[in-house]
Order: structure tokens, then C-alpha cells, then sequence
């Protein structure tokens, strides 16, 4: 009799250690200056590239499944890294214009993270809604991410179509006979990110 009493004791016990020790989900906050995104944009005739910052940005992680994640990107600090000078002040001034991003309408981007898909060994399948002036879009990309003590590193090679973003200057999905001016519609993000637990 004394054995049946035991039982359920027993059991309140196990409960009641093991809610003690289950860890508590940990909150990653992206380092904006250790973090680096990268852009490429292609035209028929060559291309262009440079960078633009992860101003800021978390994700909330519970043992090694990603509970939510939110990160803004600053588009006022785009770069043009393969021209100098005028040229390069051009291209920028009018990948700010409302051709393109329109930065002074539409400051930041953002992306919220919907699910992170564990694929093989430290390679995940992001899923989340990338936000470009005011318009958002569901996207889907392959990161590598990594554990090193309280410090996340991950890298991911993203592609985005512009035109879903009402993005369609010289694009030949949308304008005829553009020849060798046409530019392609999908532009990639090469991003190497970095957060700490707080």
C-alpha cells in the first residue's frame, strides 16, 4: 500500500526536476557592426555590388529550434563598392530614388522570421516575410548557423525578386525592347550575420 502512495509522489517529483532544469528560451541580439550583408545586382551587361546594413535584429531561440525573429536593415547605409567617384555617387543616388528602393519614402527593410528547418548538419531552411517599401513577401533561403558559446553565427545567400516589391525599372518582364539596358529582376544578399545571448 505504502509502494502505491509512493507513485504518484514519485511522479511529482520527476515533474518538478525536470521543470526546474529545462532551460529557458535564449534571446540572440544581432551585432550590427560585426554583422555584413552584401548585395549583387546583375544586368545584361555586367553588374554591380556593394553593402548595406543589419542596424538591428533578435531571434528568440528554445534549445535548437528558433522560436521568433525580427531584423530591420537600414537602407539609408547602402553602399556602392565597385565604382568611385561620380559614377558611384550616381548608381547610389538613384538605387535611393523611387526607380528603385525610394530610401527617403521607405528608410528601412525588414524581415521576420517564420520557421528555421533543420536540413543537415549546422544547414537550416529559413522561412519568414521580407518587408521593401511597405510591400511584403514570404521567402524562402539555405543558412548555415552556428553555435559558439552565447554567440550565433549565421551565413545565408538569399535571392530576391525586385518586382514583387514594385521594383520594375528596365525590367524585361515588364518593359519590351530594352536590349542590353534590360536588368535582371532578381538581385542577391550574401549576408554573414552575428548575435550574442543577452
Amino acid at each position: 500500500m505504502r509502494s502505491l502512495l509512493m507513485l504518484p509522489l514519485l511522479a511529482i517529483a520527476v515533474f518538478i526536476t525536470s521543470t526546474a532544469f529545462k532551460k529557458a528560451p535564449v534571446k540572440y541580439v544581432v551585432d550590427p557592426k560585426a554583422t555584413v550583408m552584401d548585395w549583387v545586382g546583375k544586368k545584361v551587361t555586367g553588374k554591380h555590388n556593394g553593402k548595406v546594413n543589419v542596424s538591428a535584429g533578435e531571434i528568440v531561440m528554445d534549445g535548437l529550434k528558433a522560436k521568433s525573429g525580427t531584423f530591420t536593415i537600414d537602407m539609408n547605409t547602402m553602399t556602392v563598392e565597385d565604382l568611385q567617384g561620380g559614377s558611384m555617387e550616381k548608381l547610389l543616388g538613384h538605387l535611393k530614388s523611387d526607380d528603385f528602393f525610394s530610401v527617403a519614402k521607405f528608410p528601412t527593410a525588414t524581415f521576420v522570421l517564420s520557421s528555421v528547418t533543420p536540413k543537415s548538419g549546422s544547414t537550416y531552411t529559413v522561412k519568414g516575410k521580407l518587408t521593401i517599401k511597405n510591400i511584403t513577401n514570404e521567402i524562402e533561403f539555405p543558412a548555415d548557423i552556428q553555435f559558439e558559446g552565447k554567440t550565433m553565427k549565421a551565413k545565408a545567400s538569399i535571392k530576391v525578386d525586385r518586382t514583387k516589391y514594385d521594383i520594375r525599372y528596365r525590367s524585361s518582364n515588364f518593359f519590351e525592347n530594352l536590349g542590353d539596358k534590360a536588368i535582371y529582376d532578381d538581385f542577391e544578399l550574401e549576408l554573414n550575420l552575428i548575435a550574442r545571448a543577452s
